[in-house]
């Protein structure tokens, strides 16, 4: 069982899917950093000076003790920061489109690059031929 498991973690695939983990790890803190530095700011300065993340529809205010001291947080629905994770989903789903679709026409020139052998049908009935003989 050790020696499958050896063979499991060190193939390929899993050293692959791994790798694309990370990088979509780092991507998404990217497009995050991207939409949070970049895009909601000037999307705020077409709003009227907006800023969406600190937008929420508070549900329970904060408790405050008489020394200034917060004894039951606030509850609050935070629809601006949701707004900000939809752009960020879009402009991932944007990026991802982009790239698959590169690759895959990528792809269609290799493929129509290779030249063109002999079908299976052909291979088979030459050895049926040469069988026959």
């Amino acid at each position: 069982m050790l020696k499958e498991f050896k063979e499991f973690i060190t193939g390929g695939n899993v050293i692959e899917f791994a790798v694309a983990v990370i990088m979509a790890g780092a991507i998404g803190k990217v497009v995050n950093g991207f939409v949070n530095l970049i895009v909601m700011p000037v999307v705020g300065h077409f709003s009227g000076g907006v800023d969406f993340s600190d937008k929420k529809i508070v549900l329970d205010a904060a408790v405050v003790d008489a020394a200034g001291a917060v004894t039951t947080p606030e509850n609050a629905i935070m629809w601006g920061s949701w707004i900000n994770t939809i752009i960020s989903l879009v402009i991932i789903g944007l990026v991802m489109f982009i790239m698959i679709r590169s690759y895959n026409k990528m792809k269609k020139k290799e493929e129509a690059a290779a030249p063109a052998g002999p079908s299976d049908n052909d291979l088979l009935k030459d050895i049926l031929e040469a069988l026959k003989k």
